[in-house]
């Protein structure tokens, strides 16, 4: 029995002395565990967060783009039209901008900057901007309420398809226009917008355009020249502005509202966006005096409507240049843009003969593509450093730019000219010959522009 109890006892200790040892196991680590010490986690990347002076600078600017279109280009195009179609003129940029901006909101946005689809379209994700909300940031813009950034957006798809209409005036139903609105802006301006805005194949090849060169003037002018000669000439081709008082304030009114569209596409209130401001000034002013220097020589007389026009050609042709080259190549797109888009109006329209009414290819389409093409030997990577143009060592860019302006040009004067077929077809294009001569103001709307 004793033996027993001894035998139980030494187990017991045995057990006890075990479990303290199992125990003293468990609570040290291994040595080769105390030797390596733990890896930190990689810091997780910081939340996109709204930063307050960019947000008010795109609310501002935002405005100003829209102003561009009413009442700076309705004002401007008014005036440059008879007195009998004063009224329908300003009416076709006011309607353009109404219809664009539902649609817009409704397809418009989702299509151009929604996620790529085989570089050619954006998904349809955000169809009724679904999924956006008051804390939405976009990936283009990240310091900037969703909100905003499809407003901007907004303004400069409706300014696009209302600069075609300067070649369409004083002939053109009231109905086809609106109709016109909805089909280009949605086959023509929102594929555009999306190859080289919204990650789309030109995106993809390295084309430069800070606010619009391509996607708006090329676009818009490619579009005035086809519809002008599908819809013929008009029966009064004489063009005598009927208030150039109204042009001067539309004129300043584009000026005034292009800091909008050209410094706003720096997407925030930094340096990029100051460089963008000065090198529009800098362009449109020498432009301006290009103009009016060529018209002298031309003319013999420099004309208050030159002036004007030489400005807004220089506005055109610095807008995709705007955020990437320096003062000096801001001067040079500005001269180049006056006296080309100067003999492209008194030289190449008459020797050609079509009636692009109130110069929208000759300035914007024209303009357009040579500021589209030497922002590819511009682009200083000191501005930004998204753009390296030939004079900086990269020919290729050039090419790139070539490549940009040839594709817009083929596909919106394709897209344009099926357009008008399917409107033709649908309510037709042209007025009666009565209703022109009366005035499209009295035929379309039974109005008048002056009541004196």
């Amino acid at each position: 029995m004793k033996r027993l109890v001894s035998l139980l006892v030494l187990l017991s200790l045995l057990c006890i002395g075990g479990l303290v040892f199992a125990e003293e196991q468990a609570a040290t680590p291994p040595a080769a565990e105390q030797v390596v010490p733990t890896q930190p986690a990689p810091p997780a990347p910081a939340p996109l967060k709204v930063d307050t002076g960019d947000t008010a600078w795109m609310i501002v600017a935002t405005a100003l783009v829209m102003l561009m279109t009413i009442p700076g280009l309705a004002l401007f195009y008014g005036g440059l039209s008879k007195r009998k179609d004063t009224l329908n003129t300003i009416a076709m940029s006011f309607v353009t901008f109404c219809i664009v901006s539902v649609l817009w909101v409704i397809y418009g946005y989702t299509f151009a900057f929604g996620t790529d689809i085989s570089g050619i379209i954006g998904s349809p994700a955000k169809l009724l901007l679904a999924g956006v909300g008051v804390n939405s940031i976009a990936d283009a813009a990240k310091t900037i309420p969703e909100y905003i950034f499809i407003v901007y957006q907004l303004t400069f798809a409706a300014i696009t398809v209302a600069l075609a209409s300067g070649a369409y005036i004083e002939r053109m139903k009231f109905s086809a226009w609106v109709l016109f609105s909805i089909l280009w802006m949605t086959l023509a301006y929102l594929p555009v917008a999306h190859w080289v805005w919204g990650g789309g194949f030109l995106a993809k090849l390295g084309a430069l355009d800070f606010a619009g060169g391509t996607v708006v003037h090329i676009n818009a002018g490619i579009a005035a020249l086809v519809g002008a000669l599908i819809l013929g000439k008009r029966r009064e081709m004489t063009l005598i502005p009927n208030n150039l008082t109204m042009v001067v304030t539309g004129a300043g009114l584009l000026w005034f509202g292009w800091f909008g569209f050209n410094a706003g596409s720096a997407l925030a209130a930094n340096g990029l966006a100051g460089a963008a401001f000065i090198n529009t000034n800098t362009a449109t002013a020498v432009a301006a005096v290009a103009w009016m220097f060529a018209e002298w020589m031309h003319s013999k007389k420099p004309t208050v409507l030159g002036l004007a026009s030489g400005a807004v050609a220089g506005l055109v042709a610095i807008t995709p240049a705007a955020g990437f080259v320096n003062i000096t190549g801001a001067i040079i797109i500005g001269a180049a843009a006056g006296i080309i888009s100067f003999f492209s109006v008194a030289v190449m329209k008459p020797k050609f003969g079509y009636d692009d009414t109130l110069d929208a290819f000759g300035i914007h389409g024209v303009a357009g593509t040579l500021g589209a093409i030497l922002t590819g030997v511009f682009a200083d990577p000191s501005i930004n450093e998204a753009g390296k143009g030939l004079l900086y060592g990269n020919p290729g860019q050039l090419m790139t730019q070539l490549i940009a302006v040839g594709v817009t040009i083929v596909y919106t004067a394709i897209v344009t000219a099926v357009i008008f077929m399917i409107i033709k077809a649908f309510v037709g294009l042209r007025v009666e010959v009565e209703e022109e001569i009366e005035g499209l103001d009295e035929s379309q709307h039974g109005e008048k522009a002056y009541n004196l």
